[in-house]
């Protein structure tokens, strides 16, 4: 199974190809878009290392990737991600994945987040017989926090890690929000 295109109400999310790259680049221009994540802008060299990341990451399990969001046909919104576990606080447990999401700061507020994670989570669980799919953000990423919860996550814990480049806020430490299989079905 390749990664699949998958449509919302409002939202085309289209797998991550080689001619996006040029709105990832523009995604990651914004200061505010990665304020939790990198604290400046990434260079264009950064976002085409961290393409070629993901792409690969996306080979690593049938189904799993990034996804770019559009509406009104071509409009772009953001990028969704449900991907294999990866990294230190991220063990490699098969039937788990990592969900992520980032706007376009002219789409915040308007349910586009919330949307586009429901229909990675439910294509998780339904389509690809996920367990577990989980989610961290920086403790104090109130606005990340609340669109965790409001697509059935909820908290299972805090953690610090270290970072070559903090960021304000970092002393706060991680957290993990959660959904598993069974939830999802029970509604």
């Amino acid at each position: 199974m390749s990664q699949a295109r998958l449509r919302t109400e409002r939202i085309e999310l289209v797998p991550l190809a080689d001619d996006h790259l040029p709105l990832e680049i523009e995604l990651d221009a914004y200061p505010e878009v990665l304020r939790y994540l990198f604290g400046r802008p990434r260079t264009p060299d950064e976002v085409e290392r961290a393409h070629e990341r993901r792409l690969a990451r996306a080979r690593d399990v049938d189904g799993l990737g990034v996804w770019m969001g559009f509406i009104d046909g071509d409009a772009f919104v953001g990028m969704w991600i449900l991907q294999p576990p990866h990294g230190p606080s991220q063990p490699k447990v098969p039937g788990e994945a990592d969900l992520g999401y980032r706007l376009l700061r002219r789409h915040w507020r308007q349910g586009f987040a919330r949307e586009g994670s429901l229909e990675l989570i439910r294509h998780g669980f339904e389509d690809l017989g996920l367990t577990r799919i989980f989610a961290h953000t920086m403790a104090v990423n109130e606005p990340s926090r609340a669109t965790m919860a409001s697509v059935g996550m909820h908290f299972v814990r805090g953690f610090v890690e270290d970072y070559d480049e903090p960021l304000p806020g970092t002393e706060q430490g991680e957290v993990e929000y959660e959904i598993r299989r069974e939830e999802w079905i029970a509604g």
